[in-house]
């Protein structure tokens, strides 16, 4: 599952919690400015990047104030370089600089999620393997960073426990062994629930292939084990590695013939891209 660009009500939520954290009761400092004022600002990008998250960026401005104008210089998924003037306002001066904090955090956040995840598409391309996100995200920002993935050009992994069966050790153990734990997916899973189970050898790997297992995640692999599992299940289910996996080894996984890469640095580990607003 993709995640497309998330429903109107779940942007206006983020934002309205990240105004309510940032402004709280009053923002003191814009008081220094003629409550009259207006003006210009614009948006400039510091370092090369892929522009995520404008949906969000005009909320903020938007929840503070209606009125205030913005225009787009680039496209949403658009690479640009160091330098680049993304975006112009124009409105009441108080109120741009209120939005200017909780507007830049979401910008600078899901593009770095958009521009990192492209730097691993990139990475794998010529190779049949497809990027994946995991659910290491930001607490409240699993969607909003999830469809950022996607701009980057990855895919998603299951978005939450709700969408998907990942079966892992404890709940291996927890169900006497693989065969049974596949079993008891299929009976309770409805149909839109994925089922995967995670295997770290390949004696587990026979296991899960001859239960019927569809979906299987190679818990940190060598690349030799990585590549005689391709060998060992011949296309009989959907291989993805996982664990630890970062640029330096990406091309070489993605070698081996596994169809996917979960990667939780794509929005766990990300640097926020440099931006900045200026009053013109």
């Amino acid at each position: 599952m993709n995640l497309k660009l998330p429903p109107q009500h779940l942007i206006a939520a983020n934002v309205a919690n990240a105004l309510t954290e940032d402004i709280g009761d009053c923002d003191w400092t814009v008081q220094l400015i003629p409550a009259a004022q207006h003006g210009n600002a614009r948006i400039v990008v510091r370092e090369p990047a892929i522009i995520c998250g404008q949906a969000w960026f005009n909320e903020v401005f938007h929840q503070v104030d209606a009125s205030i104008q913005i225009e787009w210089k680039v496209a949403e998924g658009e690479y640009v370089a160091a330098g680049h003037i993304i975006c112009e306002l124009q409105g009441n001066t108080r109120s741009l600089l209120t939005a200017e904090r909780s507007a830049l955090n979401f910008l600078q956040t899901l593009s770095a999620v958009a521009t990192e995840t492209h730097r691993y598409v990139e990475a794998v391309e010529g190779t049949a393997a497809k990027v994946h996100d995991t659910r290491k995200t930001i607490p409240g920002l699993r969607r909003a960073q999830k469809y950022a993935v996607t701009i980057g050009g990855g895919e998603n992994q299951r978005i939450g426990l709700y969408d998907g069966i990942l079966i892992k050790e404890n709940h291996i153990l927890a169900a006497g062994n693989i065969a049974n734990a596949i079993g008891m997916a299929r009976t309770i899973a409805p149909a839109h629930v994925s089922i995967q189970i995670e295997v770290e050898n390949l004696a587990e790997l026979e296991q899960a292939i001859t239960a019927g297992a569809v979906s299987i995640l190679l818990d940190n692999m060598s690349l030799e084990e990585m590549s005689a599992a391709v060998q060992l299940a011949k296309g009989r289910a959907i291989l993805e590695a996982s664990g630890g996996v970062d640029l330096t080894q990406i091309r070489a996984i993605a070698e081996t013939g596994v169809d996917r890469i979960s990667i939780g640095k794509l929005t766990k580990d990300i640097k926020a891209i440099d931006l900045s607003m200026r009053l013109a």
